[in-house]
Order: C-alpha cells, then sequence, then structure tokens
C-alpha cells in the first residue's frame, strides 16, 4: 500500500496520545559519513535539536566510512561529549549502502531514519515523517522531495534521473512512489531487524524499497523541505551511481528473490 499522508500542520507531531507513540521510547538515527568535515557539526547539532522537539529519546548512529578529511576526528570530539551519539568507523571504504548496513544493524530504537550528513535534508522534518507512524497509519514513510517545496531546487538531469529510476521500481514494486531515491525514509526497526541487505553503494535506496514492498508494509509520503548541492559542493553521486540503481531496481525485485532474508 503506497499513500500520501496529509500533514495535520506545522513541524509539531500532535500524536502524544497515540497508542504507537506511548510505546515508542527511542528514535534512532542512523547518519552514513565520507568526508564530510564542512558539514558535520551543523548537522549534528541540527539532528539533536530536532530530536529534543520530539519527546522522545533520540539515539544519533554515526557510521564513518574511512573519511580522510578530518570527519572523524571532529566527530571523536562531539561524541566524547554526548552520549546520544554512537560512533562506528569502517575499516576502508565500503560506500553509502554499506555504512546504511551497518548504522541498520546498531541502531536500538522502534523507529529508524536515514540522514544523510551534509545539509541537503533538515532534521526538523523528522515530526513530519514520523507522524502517520506514531498514528499507526504506516510502516514506513519517505520523505518526498517532489512533493514539497525543494522541488524547485534539483537540478533538470537530476529530477529527470530521479523521474526514471522511480518509475522503473515502481512498476516492479506496484508502488506509487515519487522519490524512492529520497534519502529521508523513515520505518518501524522490526521491518529490518535481522535482514540481509547487501548493497555497498547507492543500490540500498532500490533495495530497501523492495524489501519494503515485498513485506507488504503500509508505505506513505510526506512532503519534505530539501536544499541540494552540486558536485563542488562535494555531492558523490554520478552517472555511474544511476546505472547501477537501475540494475539494482531489477535485481532486488526478482521473482526469484525470497520474501525475507532473514537470518535463520
Amino acid at each position: 500500500m503506497t499513500g500520501r499522508f496529509k500533514h495535520g500542520g506545522g513541524r509539531g507531531c500532535n500524536c502524544r496520545d497515540s497508542v504507537y507513540h506511548r510505546a515508542m521510547r527511542l528514535l534512532s538515527v542512523v547518519m552514513p559519513v565520507f568526508n564530510e568535515a564542512a558539514t558535520i557539526e551543523t548537522i549534528v547539532d541540527r539532528v539533536l535539536a530536532a530530536g529534543s522537539t520530539l519527546d522522545l529519546d533520540m539515539e544519533l548512529v554515526i557510521v564513518d566510512d574511512r573519511s580522510w578529511d578530518g570527519s572523524y576526528e571532529l566527530l571523536q570530539r562531539l561524541a566524547a561529549g554526548d552520549d546520544r551519539l554512537r560512533l562506528v568507523r569502517h575499516g576502508n571504504n565500503r560506500g553509502k549502502g554499506a555504512a546504511v548496513r551497518t548504522g541498520l544493524e546498531r541502531a536500538r530504537g522502534e523507529v529508524i531514519v536515514i540522514q544523510d550528513a551534509d545539509l541537503e535534508y533538515h532534521p526538523d522534518d523528522y515530526s513530519r515523517l514520523l507522524e502517520p507512524i506514531l498514528l499507526d497509519l504506516a510502516d514506513v514513510v519517505y520523505g518526498s522531495r517532489l512533493l514539497g517545496p525543494g522541488r524547485n531546487r534539483l537540478r533538470p538531469a537530476q529530477a529527470a534521473a530521479n523521474r526514471f529510476l522511480t518509475f522503473l521500481s515502481n512498476r516492479l514494486t506496484g508502488l506509487r512512489l515519487t522519490d524512492m531515491e529520497t534519502c529521508y525514509k523513515m520505518f518501524r526497526a522490526e521491518l529490518v531487524r535481522g535482514v540481509q541487505f547487501s548493497s555497498e553503494r547507492f543500490g540500498i535506496e532500490p533495495e530497501l524499497t523492495a524489501h519494503f514492498a515485498r513485506c507488504g508494509a503500509r508505505l506513505v509520503e510526506v512532503p519534505i523541505d530539501y536544499r541540494g548541492r552540486d558536485h563542488g559542493a562535494g555531492k558523490k553521486i554520478g552517472f555511474r551511481d544511476g546505472v547501477e540503481a537501475i540494475w539494482a531496481i531489477i535485481r532486488f525485485n526478482r521473482s526469484d528473490k525470497p520474501d525475507l532474508e532473514r537470518d535463520a
């Protein structure tokens, strides 16, 4: 099931009396990091500030993918001063998908959200993403750049590639998403516990989407803000990743793929 959720208005989430909210105690934010020294302190501050408005405990699971620009040293200092930060470092550079997988394995919350380490996505949107889950109207919520004001900040080539990849994914999953490639994916942790994901790079987006569709999860989209950057400002995704995403969409939606890829 896919749908669009009409937010109650404003950034706050008016669902503190919901059954799921009363049962939920911890939100896990999984943040893959590679060479983001210019933005890492700002985004960590934003994540923690957003967490303080949610009336929930938060942990920020940061996976450094072997940065060499000083990001890891900055993160060590930040983690030493705040016990909400949990820092992990890969032994070598493996890619965003591998960092997300590591973060998912270590996340302890009932709900998980993925957060990029640049400033393209603003954590103020967490409440918007969380509301359908707390109201028990969704198991998975995607933040769509194309439904919010950020659609005007997507470069034409980026927007066209995103629409094509989303279209292809929709044809194979049966979903009706507008933005499959969005970073902002929030979901109940039980959907990924013990699942052996395999993507090393940006194929993690179609892999997660195919998994949620196969599980029959209730998935809705909400509009989010988005402030994209170009390669000159450090954006790492390129043409090669688009080609790999096409293959990932096909591969992870094979009809012979088992419904659940859980550890025995």
